[in-house]
């Protein structure tokens, strides 16, 4: 019951993603199943439980990424606990977050993907051809994120404007700007999207070969299918153009406060690891170019 209204408070009053919704279930699922395997109830637990579900976590070789995440589980449901009277302590609190290697973000080096998209450009054919490499463009040339380009509908296009309304995390709208070349592709693409789904329009901007909303592993594919021309790391995700385009105005000398605006980021400090990306780069060119490098 109590971990029934926790996940409804989350979805409706927090407004967190389905995504993150599945993962806090899960999570909660698990630890549901522990606690009836050790016979304890809720307003039982205390640090000493929770430290020995935790070690379980880490005996059984679980990355600390994803012990991370359960901690962080543990204490927001806590904390809903405690603010309902259910429980009369929060035993989550003592509980600490395991160290992680600090990862750079995966990116693809933008002249590569600019002459990709432009040779594409001159060789689409077919609807499916055009609507994937608007796909790529969206995601290089705005940053958005995988569920927020699924969420785009063609009203959401301001031409006038030369801007996109997108719905990000936790229902947060913002404008994100789009270049005169972007909103063409975006107008070409709409008007033959409509003459090919006359009958089975769908107000989605990105859609199938069917005419119906485009889904998560759709766009993978798509994106897959381009980076593997131009690529061989193994990660070949949405995010990873997500990732170039922010790296990319960071080179350029975008501010990153208006980087920060663009991607839609809560605070400064998930912006902020660009910056090493950039360092990583300019000491990668140093030790290239110098002579005694």
């Amino acid at each position: 019951m109590h971990y029934e209204r926790f996940l409804n408070y989350l979805t409706h009053e927090r407004r967190f993603s389905k995504h993150t919704a599945v993962a806090y279930t899960l999570e909660l699922e698990r630890f549901k199943s522990f606690l009836e395997e050790e016979q304890t109830m809720l307003d039982q637990v205390d640090y000493r439980v929770l430290r020995f579900y935790i070690s379980g976590h880490k005996e059984s070789g679980k990355a600390s990424t994803s012990v991370n995440r359960t901690i962080s589980v543990l204490k927001s449901f806590f904390k809903y606990l405690l603010r309902e009277g259910i429980v009369t302590q929060n035993p989550a609190t003592a509980l600490k977050s395991l160290r992680t290697p600090k990862k750079l973000p995966v990116t693809v080096e933008k002249d590569k993907l600019v002459a990709l998209l432009d040779q594409e450009t001159s060789q689409t054919q077919t609807f499916a051809d055009r609507r994937d490499l608007l796909v790529m463009e969206l995601l290089f040339g705005t940053g958005i994120r995988l569920s927020e380009l699924i969420a785009i509908d063609d009203e959401d296009i301001d031409g006038y404007g030369r801007q996109i309304r997108i719905l990000g995390k936790r229902n947060k709208e913002r404008l994100v700007p789009i270049h005169d070349l972007l909103y063409d592709q975006i107008i070409s693409y709409q008007v033959e999207k409509k003459s090919v789904f006359l009958q089975n329009m769908s107000t989605h901007l990105i859609v199938t070969n069917k005419g119906k909303p485009a889904y998560a592993s759709m766009i993978y594919q798509i994106v897959k299918k381009y980076l593997t021309l131009v690529t061989s790391q193994s990660k070949r995700s949405p995010h990873v153009l997500r990732h170039s385009f922010a790296t990319s105005l960071l080179d350029n000398g975008a501010d990153l406060n208006a980087i920060k605006e663009i991607l839609g980021h809560a605070g400064l400090v998930a912006t902020q690891v660009y910056t090493h990306n950039s360092a990583e780069r300019l000491k990668s060119i140093y030790k290239q170019a110098h002579p005694k490098a």
